[in-house]
């Protein structure tokens, strides 16, 4: 019989234990950060009918998402967000809700795009919403959120860049040039990615002025600081109105946190999609703005009422963890884990097996995370095993050992040992050197 030869599609990956473990570990810290702001989880289909995906997207989101006929004929895609799906959540099971409500969902979703450093098709979201409350409070509270999740994960040096996608309509309006936003936002989205070179001659296209094109960029160039910003962007949208005063209202609750220093007013920042309505963000490590942006979201009031009359406000914001980690081990600041163990339990004497594993229960009744290594193999090999698992301590029960309790504490990496010690004396050794 001929073999297979064992391959996975391009832009997606497998995961070995170290790297598992990692993005386990980030999503715990993440998901530990949601639940302390009240947010709570929801699940949703991988597939949905397409209709609900796609109705409110443009052509290039559609390019990217995995589309089929399925068994029964229907028209289905994967999910290419987690927003999408929960504005259809919201829609149906609104009588069963509360409002506000706030939801986390950390999930895999798939977009066939190419595949580039931090970039793939198949990935996870670590998302949260609020929806029923239009407020510079849940605006304010999604950006203080993120700023927490990343925090929590040791991501510290960050800066989140905010805008708002009403101040930026309004200007647009005042140039005379709406019909053309979708374009226009597009173009801006990309200026990054292309230069302000490129964006200009794409502005020159859309409006039809050269004028108009230099006003845009002066627009999205902003000033020297969030208050300085405001002012100019304000100005030339057509002077004060409800979404400044939201920006207003938003920039003292940052002061108030003692939080501003990490947010910037960038009038850039539009996000493509052209569901969002009022406050955007982006956020960039400090150390390694080229990735890109790990965590992005904004205010979208109009979202759900694809799916029901009644408008339903909502603001959200999603952290990309695979981009994230890839920005992570590019500065140097993963930790690899092949294990979740504390320590190893030696196989010296298959005849002492019994006498292992009651060991091992009871340091797992005090919450050591332990695991005796099964067969009496020779000391080499059990240390390679264990040392490839990254695991702290090795634990030597010899036939002394057995008879009264005791065993031999060894460290791992510094080689260290501790002979004839009880087993709280091994317990504490354990918690602290994990606590430092």
């Amino acid at each position: 019989m001929e073999l297979i030869q064992p391959r996975i599609l391009k832009g997606f990956r497998d995961f070995l234990p170290a790297a598992e473990i990692q993005r386990d570990t980030l999503t715990e810290k993440i998901t530990q950060v949601y639940r302390s702001y009240g947010f709570v989880p929801i699940d949703t289909p991988v597939l949905e009918y397409t209709e609900i995906l796609l109705r409110k997207s443009n052509g290039e989101t559609e390019k990217q998402v995995f589309r089929f006929t399925d068994n029964g004929g229907r028209d289905v895609a994967m999910r290419f967000d987690l927003t999408v799906p929960f504005a259809r959540f919201t829609a149906e099971h609104k009588s069963e809700l509360y409002f506000p409500f706030k939801r986390y969902h950390l999930a895999k979703v798939w977009r066939g795009e190419k595949p580039q450093a931090g970039r793939y098709r198949e990935f996870i979201q670590c998302d949260i919403d609020t929806v029923g409350s239009d407020s510079a409070a849940t605006d304010f509270e999604i950006l203080s959120v993120m700023k927490a999740a990343l925090n929590a994960i040791g991501v510290s040096n960050i800066s989140i860049h905010v805008n708002h996608r009403g101040i930026f309509n309004r200007f647009l309006a005042a140039i005379g040039v709406s019909d053309k936003s979708e374009d226009i936002l597009r173009s801006v989205d990309k200026l990054a990615k292309v230069g302000k070179e490129e964006v200009s001659k794409e502005l020159q296209e859309y409006t039809g002025s050269e004028e108009k094109a230099q006003q845009i960029l002066t627009y999205i160039a902003g000033a020297n600081d969030f208050d300085s910003t405001l002012n100019l962007i304000e100005k030339m949208a057509g002077g004060p109105a409800d979404d400044t005063k939201r920006m207003r209202d938003i920039r003292g609750m940052m002061q108030a946190a003692g939080i501003e220093a990490t947010y910037v007013l960038d009038p850039s920042i539009t996000r493509g999609l052209d569901y969002y309505t009022g406050i955007v963000y982006e956020t960039f490590l400090n150390d390694l703005p080229s990735i890109g942006s790990v965590c992005s979201g904004g205010r979208y009031d109009n979202l759900a009422g694809l799916y029901m009359k009644e408008k339903l406000p909502g603001v959200g914001g999603s952290i990309g963890l695979d981009r994230l980690i890839a920005g992570l081990e590019k500065l140097g600041q993963v930790e690899q884990k092949g294990s979740y163990l504390d320590a190893e339990i030696f196989c010296q004497n298959e005849e002492h097996a019994v006498h292992y594993q009651r060991i091992a229960s009871m340091l797992r009744a005090k919450g050591v995370a332990v695991e005796v290594f099964p067969e009496a193999k020779k000391m080499g090999q059990q240390y390679a095993v264990t040392e490839a698992k990254c695991v702290p301590w090795g634990i030597l029960i010899n036939d002394t050992n057995a008879c009264d309790n005791t065993l031999t504490l060894k460290n791992l990496k510094t080689r260290e040992q501790f002979e004839n010690i009880s087993i709280e004396e091994a317990v504490k050794k354990i918690f602290d050197t994990k606590q430092q």
